[in-house]
């Protein structure tokens, strides 16, 4: 059985039909990249798979691990193990980094019908998860996100993951907007989080992220749908022709 099964799924956003039949198979231990450009629905699959408000499902399925996703609500689809690392993330004035890892957690833990960590506990656990990715104390005692940079609020989700330990990460252009020096740290650290028990769904316009995180499997979006697939070779061959001939051909 997939961790990941996607069937037919087609979704909208303010009336306008953005996924148009999309077919996706995630198993567990693998990386999936999917690749297109601007407008071709790949952050929209992104959303609806993580339940967020405003993306309307009108056909198809997506299962999880057996469950219907679609049946549950985005804190519910969280706690259940799914992940979702933004392009723009969010900042949350007032929580601190601590605070909001550790709720997030036993609220996770909650689900699983484990003991709630205490915060002498949590700490300790939270300091191991950093070390392990090269990440700073100081972002523990700092508001989520808030005067971050563009890089640090990218690790901080790296760091998210880490904690959470998802069963399902999808990675919305985490390479955006990020230098040379911190895209390295952010892959380091999302090769550091792959496992045979977690499959990851990269979601990328370029394929310089990919030479860092080698994908097992990488798809082109294009037109709402997915028109090619491949393994990493696929990549490249996109980095040096382009994305004209997969528009042409959704657009057949």
């Amino acid at each position: 059985m997939a961790l990941l099964e996607i069937q037919g799924l087609r979704a909208r956003v303010e009336g306008n039909e953005i996924l148009k039949g999309v077919d996706l198979r995630v198993e567990a231990g693998a990386v999936h990249a999917v690749m297109g450009p601007n407008g071709s629905g790949k952050s929209t699959l992104a959303h609806v798979i993580a339940g967020r408000p405003g993306y309307e499902v009108t056909d198809g399925s997506i299962t999880f691990e057996g469950r219907d996703l679609l049946a549950l609500a985005a804190d519910e689809r969280a706690r259940a193990g799914v992940f979702l690392a933004f392009q723009y993330p969010v900042e949350i004035p007032g929580v601190t980094n601590t605070t909001f890892l550790r709720h997030a957690l036993n609220a996770q833990r909650a689900e699983r019908g484990e003991a709630a960590l205490d915060p002498i506990e949590f700490v300790r656990m939270l300091r191991d998860k950093m070390r392990a990715l090269d990440i700073t104390e100081n972002l523990l005692k700092r508001p989520v996100n808030v005067g971050f940079s563009g890089g640090e609020k990218k690790r901080n989700e790296i760091l998210q993951m880490a904690v959470l330990e998802p069963r399902l990460a999808v990675l919305d252009e985490t390479d955006s907007g990020l230098d040379i020096d911190a895209l390295r740290v952010v892959a380091d650290g999302v090769n550091a989080l792959r496992s045979s028990a977690r499959g990851m769904l990269l979601i990328t316009h370029y394929q310089r992220v990919l030479t860092y995180v080698v994908p097992d499997h990488v798809h082109v979006f294009a037109g709402g749908v997915i028109v090619a697939s491949g393994g990493k070779d696929l990549a490249s061959e996109l980095e040096e022709k382009g994305y004209a001939d997969f528009v042409g051909a959704a657009a057949a």
